[in-house]
C-alpha cells in the first residue's frame, strides 16, 4: 500500500469574481484529486511584481498517496478548466486563478513539473499566513522552521488583509462525524483496510486495523484447513480481543471517532464456516463470554463484492499464502457475512455493492463510496 503525504496548496485569483474562482477550485480538487482537510480564511493582498487588482488567497490542505508530479499535473488541469492556460510560464501576471503546492510534509523535490517546497513561499506573506491558519507547526525542510518563524523572518512585509468572505468544504456534506465508531467489513480481498484507512486520513479518525499479518497459523491454514482451523480461530479470538480491547481503552469515546477495518463478530462468521459443529458450538460459547460488554459500531458497512473480482484483489496484493484460497471457501464467506448481517437487528448496517467500483484506483468510485456511507 502507498503511503500517504499531506499536501499543502496555495490557491489565489485576482480576475473576475475571486471567490467564486477560489470555490471552484477547491470543488475541483474535491472531485479529481482528494478531500479537502482543512482550509484557511480568506486573505485580500496587492498584485506582487506587477500592476494588476489585488487577490484573493488562501491555502487549503488534503491527503494524497499519489506521486507528486502527477497531482501537479491534475491541478494544472484543473486550472485550465476554470480558464486558465499558463502560456506565459511563470511570468507574474493577472489570473483567473493559481494553484501551487508550497509543502508535502518534509519532502524535497525539483523536476520539471514542480519544486518542493516552493521556492518563494518562505517571502510571501500571502502563503504564510494562510498557511499560519491551517498548520502553524509545519516545518519547512530546507529552512527547518515553523510558519510563524517563518513570518518573523520575512522581510517583504507586503500588505495582507483578512476578509470575511468563507470558502466551503465540499466534505461537509459527508457526515461521517456523525458517528462515534465505524466498523467496515466484507470478504477477503474486499478492500476493508484500503477503504479505512482513506476514511481516517479523510475524515481525522482514529484508525484500527485488524492485527493478522504475523499469526503463524494462518499459512498453515490456507494449507491444510481442516488440521489448523480450530488452533487458527482460538488464535484470532483471543488476538482481536486484546487488540480491541487495548484500542478501544484508549480512545476517548466523547471526542474521538472510531474507523476499523474489521468487527468483532467476523470471528463467528469465519469459525462457523471452517469448524465442526461441536467445535463452533465451544467456540461460540467463549466468544459470547469474552465480548459480552465490548463496544459495538454505530455504524456496519459491509462490502459486497462478488468472488472473481475478490480473486483479481487478492492476486494484486500478492501475499504468497493467500493465493491457493479456493473459491468455494470465499463463496462460504460471501454467504456467511450475508446470513449473519440477516439476524442482526441492533446493528445500524448499510451494505455496499462494490463490484462495479475500483475505489483504490478511481477517485470517483471512492467519492459513490462516501455517498453511500452517508446516504
Amino acid at each position: 500500500m502507498k503511503l500517504f503525504n499531506k499536501y499543502h496548496l496555495s490557491i489565489g485569483s485576482n480576475i473576475g469574481d475571486r471567490l467564486k474562482n477560489l470555490q471552484q477550485a477547491i470543488d475541483l480538487i474535491h472531485l479529481e484529486v482528494a478531500i479537502i482537510f482543512s482550509i484557511s480564511n480568506v486573505y485580500e493582498t496587492k498584485s506582487v511584481g506587477f500592476k494588476g487588482d489585488n487577490f484573493f488567497n488562501a491555502c487549503i490542505s488534503f491527503f494524497s498517496n499519489e506521486d507528486p508530479s502527477n497531482v501537479m499535473r491534475n491541478l494544472l488541469s484543473i486550472e485550465k478548466k476554470i480558464g486558465r492556460n499558463r502560456i506565459d510560464g511563470n511570468k507574474n501576471i493577472s489570473r483567473v486563478i493559481d494553484l501551487d503546492i508550497v509543502l508535502i510534509e518534509n519532502k524535497i523535490i525539483e523536476n520539471d513539473i514542480i519544486t518542493i517546497p516552493h521556492p518563494l513561499m518562505h517571502k510571501r506573506s500571502f502563503v504564510l499566513h494562510p498557511l499560519m491558519d491551517i498548520d502553524p507547526n509545519v516545518i519547512h525542510p530546507v529552512l527547518n522552521k515553523n510558519i510563524s518563524e517563518l513570518i518573523k523572518l520575512n522581510s517583504n512585509n507586503e500588505s495582507i488583509n483578512a476578509t470575511k468572505e468563507i470558502l466551503n468544504n465540499p466534505k461537509s456534506k459527508f457526515n461521517i462525524s456523525d458517528y462515534k465508531y465505524i466498523a467496515i467489513e466484507g470478504n477477503i480481498g474486499a478492500g476493508k483496510t484500503s477503504l479505512s484507512n482513506q476514511i481516517s486520513l479523510d475524515f481525522n479518525s482514529k484508525l484500527i486495523l485488524e492485527r493478522f499479518a504475523d499469526n503463524p497459523f494462518l499459512p498453515k491454514f490456507y494449507k491444510e484447513p481442516e488440521r489448523y482451523a480450530f488452533t487458527l480461530e482460538m488464535s484470532f479470538l483471543a488476538e482481536r480481543y486484546q487488540q480491541i480491547t487495548d484500542d478501544l481503552s484508549q480512545l476517548n469515546l466523547f471526542n474521538d471517532s472510531i474507523i476499523s477495518d474489521y468487527d468483532i463478530f467476523k470471528s463467528l462468521i469465519f469459525s462457523k464456516i471452517t469448524l465442526s459443529e461441536d467445535e463452533f458450538l465451544l467456540y461460540r460459547k467463549l466468544f459470547f463470554s469474552m465480548y459480552r460488554d465490548i463496544l459495538k459500531p454505530d455504524l456496519y458497512i459491509y462490502l459486497n463484492q462478488n468472488v472473481e473480482r475478490l480473486k483479481e484483489n487478492i492476486k494484486k496484493r500478492g501475499r504468497d499464502y493467500e493465493q491457493s484460497i479456493d473459491e468455494n471457501y470465499l463463496n462460504s464467506i460471501n454467504t456467511g457475512y450475508l446470513d449473519f448481517l440477516k439476524t442482526q437487528k441492533e446493528l445500524n448496517i448499510k451494505i455496499i455493492d462494490i463490484n462495479d467500483l475500483d475505489f483504490v484506483n478511481n477517485r470517483l468510485d471512492y467519492l459513490s463510496v462516501l455517498n453511500s456511507i452517508c446516504s
